[in-house]
Order: C-alpha cells, then sequence, then structure tokens
C-alpha cells in the first residue's frame, strides 16, 4: 500500500469535515450553538451527531506549500457517534507542520467541561500489522462521554511542504445533520487548481484576493439521512474533492494536468530502481529457458515470487510512492506491493516480456478512478501484462491468488497504467460468477431415532477459496463457528474438519458432522427434517419502502449444493418440498428433489446465480422480493414416516 500526503491516517473527531484539515474559535461565533437545547427539530431527526458550525480554510501558496486551518463544533447526541469526541490526525515530521491544536468539551448547557491541547495527545507512529517501518506518524486523544448530549470544538493549523493532491472537502457524513459548514480554497493561479463535486451540485462563489483566486462553499441545514445497507461509501457520500496540475511531493516536482502527465512522473521515480543486475537476469532466462510461450514463462515467474518473497508495508521519504529496488527485493526476499510488483515487472523484463506497472484504489467495491479529474485516489499496484490478445492482470501481494485472477480487491475499476508513453486509464478486468463458484456434496445418513451424521465436501474458487485458504490459518473452534455462522449449519454434536487439497485454484474442505436429533419436530409415526445441513443462501435483504442508491455484492457467484438423504430402514417419505423455479432481473435460484424408492434415498439439487454485482436501486425492491422467496424455498420440509408393520 502506498500513502499519498492527504489520505494517511487521519480522523478528527471521527472524520474530518475536511479531508486532512485547527485554529482559534472563529470571533463572531455565536454563544448559542454551544446549548444543545438550540437544535431545531428537524436537525435531530435521524441523527446521532449535528455539526453546529465547521470551518475549512486552504491557503495553497505554490506546488507542494499549503496551509490548512479547521474548526469543528459537533453535538453528539447518543452513544453512536462517540467518534466524534475521538481526535486523531496523521502527519510527517519531514514535511508537515501541525499547530494550535485544542479540544474543548461542554454539556448540554454548553458550560465548558474541559480543555486538551497538544500537549495532551499521544503521538506515534502510523502503521499496521503488515507495516515494517514508516516516517508517518499520528497524533491523538479521546475524550469519555459520560451524559448526552454533549458539544466536542476542535480546530488545528497545518503547514505542508509536500503533497501530491489535496484531499476532498467531507460536507455530511452518515446519520448527522449539518446546520452550517463552510470551506474556502486561496489558490495562486499558477498551480492550476482545480474541483469536482462528488454526489452533490454545490457551486462555489469565485474571487480574487491578494493575487490569490478564491473559492467558498457553503451549506446549511442539511438533515440527517438514514444509511442504506450494502452500498459503498463513495457512491453516497457528499464532497468535493480538490486537486492541483502542480504539485511537489517529498521535494520531486510534478505536473497532474493530465493523467499522461502523472503517469510521466511515475514513471521516472521507476526509472533506476525496475531492472536485475545482468547476471541476475541470465540467470532468471535459464530458469524459463525450457518454457514456449510468454505466458508460460511469466505464470512461471508468478509463482516463483510468491513462493519465494513476502509482502510487508515500507513507508519511508519517497518510498510511499517509489518502489524499493529490484534488486533489495531479490535480496531481502520481502517488500510492499511497490516493491513486489516493480520485482516481477523485473523478472519479466529479464526475459523480455513486456509488463506496466499500474496504480489502483484497492478494497471491495471501490471508487474508480476518473477520467475527467485527474488526481490521486490509489492506494495500491499491481502489474499489467500486455500479453498478444490476452491481457493478464497479476496481484504481486499475494502469496496464493491465482495467475491472472484479481478478485474484488482491485477488479472491475480503472487503473493507472504507467507506460513508456506517460499514465493511461484503463479498466481491470470483472469477474463472472463462474470465477466465484462455491459447490458442496452433502450425504446424509438418518437414523430411526431422529440422529444422523453427515458428510461434506466444498469446492470452491475464486473468493470462496480465498475464503476457505484464509480460514485455515484460524483456529479449530474459530473455524466451526465460522463455518456454523456463513453457511447457517445446524449444530452438530460432533464436528471434525478435514483441510483438504488445492490443485488447479479448486480449494477442497471436507467435513463430518453427528446429530444426537436432526429432525425439527417429530409428532406420531412422523419426522418432519430440514433436508439438508447447509443453506446455499443466508442473507435477509430488508424491505424498504424506496431505496435511494445501488445495492452492492461483493462479488458474481454461483453456487450449487447437492444433498443425497439416506432414509432410515422401517421409514418411507411422506411428502418431499416442491420443486422451485425463481428469478430476478440480477440471478437465479432453483431447487429440485427427488425420492428413489429402491434405494430409499432423497437428492435434493440446488443452484443460486448471482449475475452482477451492483444491482440498480430500481430493481431493489425486486431483488428484495426474490431473495425473501429464496429464504422461503429452503425452510420447506421433508417429511417422513414409519412403515405400517
Amino acid at each position: 500500500m502506498k500513502l499519498n500526503t492527504f489520505n494517511r491516517i487521519v480522523w478528527l473527531c471521527g472524520f474530518l469535515a475536511f479531508t486532512t484539515v485547527a485554529f482559534a474559535q472563529p470571533a463572531d461565533l455565536s454563544k448559542e450553538l454551544y446549548k444543545a437545547t438550540g437544535i431545531a427539530d428537524s436537525l435531530k431527526e435521524n441523527a446521532n451527531a449535528v455539526i453546529r458550525y465547521s470551518s475549512d480554510e486552504i491557503l495553497i501558496k505554490g506546488a507542494g506549500k499549503a496551509v490548512l486551518k479547521h474548526y469543528k463544533l459537533v453535538t453528539i447526541l447518543n452513544d453512536k457517534a462517540d467518534y466524534e469526541a475521538r481526535f486523531q490526525i496523521g502527519y510527517n515530521r519531514k514535511y508537515d507542520v501541525v499547530n494550535s491544536i485544542f479540544m474543548r468539551v461542554y454539556n448540554a448547557d454548553g458550560v465548558l467541561l474541559k480543555k486538551y491541547y497538544k500537549s495532551d495527545m499521544y503521538d506515534g507512529l502510523a502503521y499496521d500489522d503488515a507495516t515494517l517501518v514508516t516516517d508517518d506518524r499520528y497524533l491523538g486523544i479521546k475524550h469519555t462521554i459520560a451524559s448526552y448530549p454533549i458539544t466536542i470544538e476542535t480546530g488545528y493549523e497545518e503547514d505542508l511542504s509536500s503533497f501530491l493532491d489535496l484531499g476532498s472537502w467531507n460536507i455530511q457524513n452518515s446519520e448527522t445533520s449539518v446546520q452550517t459548514s463552510v470551506c474556502k480554497v486561496s489558490a495562486d493561479p499558477s498551480i492550476g487548481f482545480r474541483y469536482s463535486c462528488k454526489n452533490v451540485k454545490l457551486a462555489p462563489q469565485k474571487g480574487n484576493k491578494d493575487n490569490l483566486e478564491t473559492y467558498t462553499w457553503q451549506v446549511k441545514n442539511l438533515k440527517a439521512e438514514k444509511p442504506e445497507d450494502d452500498v459503498p461509501e463513495w457512491c453516497v457520500a457528499k464532497r468535493i474533492a480538490f486537486a492541483a496540475n502542480q504539485f511537489q511531493f517529498m521535494g520531486i516536482p510534478g505536473d497532474f494536468s493530465s493523467w499522461q502527465s502523472y503517469g510521466k512522473w511515475q514513471s521516472a521515480l521507476n526509472a533506476d530502481v525496475c531492472s536485475l543486475p545482468e547476471a541476475r537476469a541470465e540467470e532468471i532466462r535459464k530458469m524459463t529457458a525450457d518454457l514456449k510461450t510468454d505466458k508460460e514463462k511469466a505464470k512461471f515467474l508468478y509463482k516463483y515470487m510468491q513462493q519465494n518473497m513476502r509482502y510487508v508495508s515500507i513507508q519511508l521519504g519517497i518510498g510511499g510512492l517509489k518502489p524499493f529496488p529490484a534488486t533489495f527485493v531479490d535480496q531481502k526476499k520481502y517488500g510492499d506491493c511497490k516493491a513486489l510488483t516493480n520485482y516481477m515487472y523485473a523478472l519479466l523484463k529479464a526475459v523480455n516480456i513486456p509488463s506496466y506497472y499500474a496504480e489502483v484504489n484497492a478494497g471491495t467495491n471501490k471508487e474508480p478512478a476518473d477520467p475527467a479529474f485527474p488526481y490521486d485516489p490509489f492506494d495500491h499496484v499491481i502489474l499489467c501484462l500486455p500479453l498478444k490478445g490476452d491481457t493478464t492482470w497479476l496481484e504481486c501481494t499475494s502469496n496464493r491468488q491465482p495467475f491472472g485472477k484479481l478478485g474484488p480487491f482491485t477488479e472491475n475499476r480503472r487503473a493507472l497504467l504507467v507506460t513508456e508513453n506517460g499514465g493511461m486509464l484503463v479498466n481491470t478486468p470483472k469477474s463472472s460468477m463462474a470465477d466465484n463458484v462455491f459447490n458442496s456434496e452433502t450425504h446424509i445418513a438418518l437414523n430411526e431415532d431422529g440422529s444422523a451424521k453427515a458428510t461434506v465436501k466444498i469446492l470452491s474458487t475464486g473468493e470462496y477459496r480465498d475464503l476457505y485458504m484464509e480460514m485455515k490459518s484460524n483456529s479449530n473452534d474459530d473455524q466451526k463457528a465460522f463455518l456454523i455462522r456463513s453457511l447457517k449449519l445446524k449444530q452438530p454434536s460432533v464436528f471434525d474438519i478435514k483441510d483438504g487439497a488445492d490443485e488447479n485454484d479448486v480449494k477442497e474442505v471436507d467435513l463430518a458432522l453427528e446429530y444426537d436429533k436432526f429432525y425439527d419436530m417429530a409428532a406420531g409415526d412422523k419426522q418432519f427434517y430440514r433436508p439438508r445441513v447447509l443453506d446455499i443462501w443466508t442473507a435477509a435483504i430488508p424491505s424498504l419502502e424506496k431505496r435511494r442508491s445501488d445495492f452492492f455484492f461483493e462479488h458474481p457467484l454461483q453456487k450449487k449444493c447437492t444433498t443425497v438423504i439416506d432414509v432410515p430402514a422401517g421409514y418411507t417419505v411422506e411428502s418431499l418440498p416442491v420443486n422451485v423455479n425463481l428469478k430476478f432481473s440480477y440471478g437465479n435460484y432453483d431447487v429440485t428433489y427427488a425420492y428413489d424408492a429402491a434405494k430409499n434415498q432423497v437428492t435434493s439439487i440446488a443452484n443460486f446465480n448471482i449475475i452482477n454485482n451492483r444491482i440498480p436501486a430500481a430493481k431493489y425492491t425486486e431483488m428484495q422480493v426474490y431473495m425473501d422467496n429464496v429464504l422461503k424455498a429452503q425452510n420447506k420440509k421433508l417429511v417422513i414416516r414409519r412403515k405400517a408393520s
């Protein structure tokens, strides 16, 4: 992962009104704003917090030179907005100076309860479990809330001498209303300041002052909205993104007026680190000498990298954007996404296979880059191989990702190829339901007393494979809990898990289950069963009067569950669940049941498919009804009865 100046670890009382921007209290701020009683009822509706007043000022003095000032007064109505009482801001000691930091706490009547300053804050390294070393740090403090409502006042000022882009003004967060919020940008005309409105139409008041271009945005009395499930924040969050054509990042100037010009800047950063020494390159050529095609060689070298290198995050100096040399990775056997991708590039270069370093925004259903608004949304790097008639993408940080498969982490969005001619936005591939397959084969042996033994074989590909590969690193108890929850397994009395093979990118997991009582109910000579040990689909979709946003699954999917049930001797089938065939615009479900009297066996085959991971809001109700019917279909019972003597 790479971190740019503004997308570091940065929070101010949860989320900043400005992504990275405190200074003293505005002189004309009314004292009534500190009192919770002054909040209009309309702003309390659906709100956990109310922004009483916020002000963000950005002075862009030149490329890489900016002063950010932030002030915020927020009333917290309940514990769901406790994040607003946390102050955490990331910074870099070499290029950031943070001053005038304060946090003040007021009770419901506007009486000052507590003051915090910079000296009260924790100052630590900003890293996660995968980060080995970093230059990035953070300042943080948290106020413990005793009663509600409570008002938090925060502010600070940051002087920057390095930036790549200028982040965003986040206007409104989920379940938060806004009484008044103002953002003002003053920019040297020579840097080419730009902005782009996201999920909002809000024109600035433009002007000129002291030879600077000025832009001022203001919002008032924005009511809180109830959040909708399963929609990425970027699809709904009201914000205005900022950028500048001219930048300077950690001492290196650049041009961001186009994707092409930025790509040239990145290409220059990579130029002296993307080759292996000739002796090592010759060794690589010998390793692949018996392979005939470029694809065979690329697949071999990808597996070699996966088996010999490991991922760690390194954030030192320009290292947030510049890869460590390929020779470093070759010798040390580790690197971050930039270094490993660059190393794979160097391996391919050694055998004369061209490839492109590609920057991308990583994470499931993350925001794609905007072709019309060049800026830096990227936090990850992958590799693109323009093989003849078969463009192939490689995720270089995973030691188990199949060759040529990206998965939801980076698929179906725009990536910036760093080419010899500069940057070029291209679409990463989109997986189909056939790429993410879950297939289970279950055999259940029923006993006359209602007990049962069952075996389950799970075969999985794509994201399901990744899920079960990840699962095996957990404790046995955690694996059982995960399987019971995710598959809606009927709780067994004996539960054994066997980690099966992973061949041809198909992962096998085998389960052995025993039940003291498998039936749901017994009445007289009849027993009623759920005719399976797991459900093919488990998620209920809530009913809504009107869906505002598109609904997102993590990925398309294809599931099949085959179940064979041995009916106990002395029993026969009284009734089978009815066969069901359901469809909606983006998926289908069917299940069939058959009884073989000669074998005294019931066989069911269920299929469930989601064709596209993004469902338009207009199709939400259709999908909700469909999903509800799928769950109902799975609740139908198999009834067996004792044979007459």
